[in-house]
């Protein structure tokens, strides 16, 4: 154990995880590499849990915080404040949302639980739909409607949540189905349990692809057609887009836009990406419901004039640079890679995924069992070959690789990325079966 680990396990929660059996110091990152305190150099296809949105060490975005810190790095929102106003007009315009509306915070959770908070105040209810296998953040009303039983510490809840089929494709009593009966099968389940449960529900929350929930999604269409069925009683639609948002899968800015069909969310909630590793987080409402609050607020962290500079800075390189584009392409070609890699592979079940945000279902060779010891195996074996991945999934907690690169990965190192995967798994599939690697 290293001395910064003994450091760390005696002064920090037990409950803070750490990859790999010897952890990682990551001291510094340039484009789509980060380097370690031993001077070993990493392809990052996880992206500081999907936050290094653009590149590490961006040349615009570090100028952009070099040249507001040298001016002033805080002031409240009790001040008026350029930058955030300026990055709030942005965001308001590509939100889809009509009459929109931008509050920041510093984090998902954040993001998430002022969603919360307008959605029941507006509806004055404290009943929440979520999607089984969501989730949703680590505050204690996140927690609330997080439908992952590894991410959800305490069943303890200010809000009466009822969770809802639909998220995950693979697996569940619909998975046999095809899209169409999959989704229909969800609407009726969504019905029927609205025509049997007392009381009005506040809103829906759910990730259009749920990321610690191994980056499944239900069939395009699936939202827009529980949107129907929310209307009809009022029900408010939360897109929780922290993991989805600016073009990360590809053929939408926004993951809600694979559901269109029925208009854009209520609300939408992002943070990440957007900060490109700046704590920025937020929601989008409109007016009519983020001003239903009837008291005073403030947020002495949320939109500080430096994070907003960073985050106008990264939004506008996306955007020039046609990132969305890239992510579309490029992880159209890192998915396709990784599918024939996989192929007579029993350790894998799936490869999914939409842009740059892919999933590997990992089993026991053999079976449909989840195999939490195939994804450590393969974490270990991909970082000895200079690769850095995240895992998530359910109901093992841990069973699919998550890669999620940024969003300027090129070609040549997908391909990289790709091979390095590829011998990781053969690895762990020899070692699950106790034989030594082809």
């Amino acid at each position: 154990m290293s001395e910064l680990h003994e450091r760390h396990r005696a002064v920090l929660p037990d409950w803070l995880a750490l990859y790999y059996d010897r952890p990682l110091e990551i001291t510094h990152g340039e484009g789509r590499h980060v380097w370690d305190a031993e001077g070993n150099r990493y392809l990052d296809f996880f992206g500081g849990i999907l936050t290094t949105m653009t590149a590490h060490a961006l040349p615009e975005v570090t100028k952009a915080v070099h040249e507001q810190a040298s001016r002033i790095l805080h002031s409240s929102t009790l001040y008026l404040n350029r930058p955030m106003v300026d990055l709030a007009e942005r965001i308001a315009e590509l939100s889809g949302i009509p009459d929109a509306r931008v509050f920041f915070t510093t984090s998902g959770t954040e993001a998430n639980d002022a969603a919360l908070l307008l959605a029941t105040t507006y509806r004055r209810s404290n009943q929440v739909l979520a999607m089984r296998n969501a989730y949703h953040g680590r505050s204690f009303s996140a927690v609330g409607v997080t439908g992952n039983q590894s991410w959800a510490p305490t069943s303890l809840s200010p809000l009466r949540t009822l969770y809802v089929h639909g998220g995950v494709r693979h697996r569940g009593p619909f998975a046999e189905l095809d899209d169409a009966d999959f989704t229909a099968a969800c609407v009726a389940d969504l019905r029927d349990m609205l025509g049997q449960t007392r009381g009005g529900a506040a809103a829906l929350i759910a990730e259009p692809v749920q990321g610690v929930g191994g980056f499944t999604a239900p069939p395009d269409g699936l939202y827009a057609a529980f949107r129907e069925v929310l209307r009809e009683h009022g029900i408010l639609w939360i897109s929780d887009e922290v993991q989805t948002g600016w073009g990360r899968t590809g053929d939408h800015f926004w993951g809600w836009q694979a559901h269109d069909q029925a208009g854009p969310p209520d609300m939408l909630t992002f943070a990440k990406g957007i900060g490109n590793g700046m704590s920025v987080g937020g929601v989008v409402a409109p007016a009519e419901i983020m001003n239903c609050l009837d008291a005073n607020s403030i947020s002495t962290f949320g939109g500080s004039p430096v994070t907003m500079a960073a985050g106008r800075a990264n939004l506008d390189y996306l955007l020039e640079h046609d990132l969305q584009g890239n992510a579309r392409r490029v992880g159209g070609l890192l998915r396709e890679r990784l599918r024939e890699a996989a192929a007579g592979l029993g350790v894998v079940r799936e490869v999914r995924g939409r842009g740059l945000m892919t999933g590997v279902e990992l089993v026991h060779p053999g079976t449909d069992e989840p195999s939490l010891p195939a994804a450590s195996l393969v974490l270990e074996a991909a970082r000895e070959g200079g690769l850095l991945i995240g895992k998530g999934g359910s109901p093992s907690g841990g069973s699919a690789l998550r890669i999620a690169p940024p969003l300027s990965l090129t070609v040549a190192e997908a391909e990289e990325g790709a091979g390095i995967l590829e011998r990781a798994l053969r690895t762990a599939e020899a070692e699950l079966q106790g034989s030594a690697p082809a």
